[in-house]
């Protein structure tokens, strides 16, 4: 009897293991089929959209008769990040329940545009309070409604990785900034980036911003300029990388040009001062190197450069200026010496100096020691 029960309880885990481990294999065959269920769920939206908007014909007139494309290329759709997250088109396109669609009242691409910008702010909540801050929104609130928005830069269907590939950035801001951008792909900051695809060069919004874009003739961002061009030229291993010297900034500061600025940027922040930052001498997006003949600082322009603010300056008011450079016996010996004769004149003065008033001290506390004896 006892040898029957164990072989009774042997016999029900066996049938209990083999019951789990066919629950399992049911769950494990399922799971593709779940997950491709799941991804065919989640992209349903997108696929019924597209069965109507993936025809390239598909267009509608607005109020004031512009053709409007209703055209969304599948292709597009599925390689922007947002298909690729999940996110589905009423997530922006809200008003849009059923078919047939609410007639558009938008009378022309741009109004629309403009309304349908503002669901970027329901996810991207941070950067769009930015936006209100910027430039960009300061033209649009004075009447020019072609300033741009979100979809302007990241695209309305079609957003897709930032930064792929970098150059993209400022191929952005050229669309509306043509001018600027042809001087800054000329500039040996463009030039790396267009040519050769640098990824240590600044872009337009390492200088600009991103979406609190400042506005660039603003006495705060004169004043600011040279902070901005030390995050690049301040960095000893970014500098060195380039032969270039990375102590340009602290040089600066020590000139009488970095001296006032550095005043009037603690005291009269919001008062323009016209003493020289780093763009009145380098330019600002057609900057070249030092040696290329086009260059502001090249020898033979930087007399011209000087005469900006300096008309008055003679042929030799170049040659007494060091550039970026440290005063040294190699490279300038007159000024070398001249540098040390005041170093250590004005030591001895402060030293005699110093002497002179606790000799002083010294001979006051023995007078009144004197009456007091007597």
């Amino acid at each position: 009897m006892e040898m029957f029960d164990g072989l009774k309880t042997r016999k029900f885990k066996i049938t209990a293991t083999a019951f789990a481990l066919l629950i399992a294999g049911i769950l494990l065959l399922a799971l593709p089929v779940g997950i491709a269920e799941a991804e065919q769920k989640k992209q349903e939206t997108e696929h019924y959209c597209l069965s109507c908007h993936g025809d390239p014909d598909l267009n509608m007139e607005l109020a004031d008769g512009e053709t409007l494309s209703l055209y969304i290329s599948p292709g597009t759709m599925e390689s922007s990040v947002h298909s690729q997250a999940g996110i589905e088109c009423e997530a922006c396109h809200t008003e849009i329940k059923s078919y047939p669609h609410p007639e558009i009242e938008y009378r022309n691409k741009r109004e629309l545009s403009r309304s349908y910008y503002l669901a970027c702010r329901k996810c991207h909540s941070a950067n769009y309070e930015k936006t209100l801050d910027s430039i960009h929104a300061d033209v649009a609130e004075a009447g020019d409604m072609d300033s741009p928005v979100c979809t302007d830069c990241h695209g309305a269907h079609s957003v897709q990785a930032l930064d792929q590939p970098r150059s993209v950035v400022s191929t952005t801001c050229g669309s509306c900034h043509e001018k600027v951008f042809d001087q800054y792909s000329d500039s040996v900051h463009g030039g790396a980036l267009m040519d050769e695809d640098n990824q240590d060069v600044p872009l337009c919004t390492n200088c600009h911003g991103v979406h609190n874009i400042s506005d660039p003739g603003s006495p705060q961002f004169h004043t600011s300029s040279p902070d901005l061009c030390a995050g690049c030229h301040a960095d000893t291993e970014l500098m060195e990388k380039y032969g270039l010297s990375s102590n340009v900034y602290d040089l600066y500061e020590l000139s009488w040009h970095g001296v006032d600025v550095a005043v009037y940027k603690a005291m009269w922040p919001t008062i323009r001062h016209e003493s020289a930052v780093c763009t009145d001498c380098h330019g600002i997006h057609n900057m070249l190197s030092a040696q290329d003949p086009n260059s502001m600082v090249h020898p033979d322009n930087l007399l011209n450069t000087c005469q900006k603010c300096h008309p008055d300056a003679g042929p030799n008011w170049t040659s007494a200026w060091t550039g970026h450079h440290e005063i040294s016996f190699e490279r300038t010996p007159y000024l070398f010496y001249v540098e040390q004769f005041y170093l250590t004149f004005s030591r001895l003065v402060l030293w005699l100096s110093i002497a002179y008033v606790g000799l002083q001290l010294l001979r006051s506390i023995v007078n009144r020691a004197r009456r007091v004896s007597q």
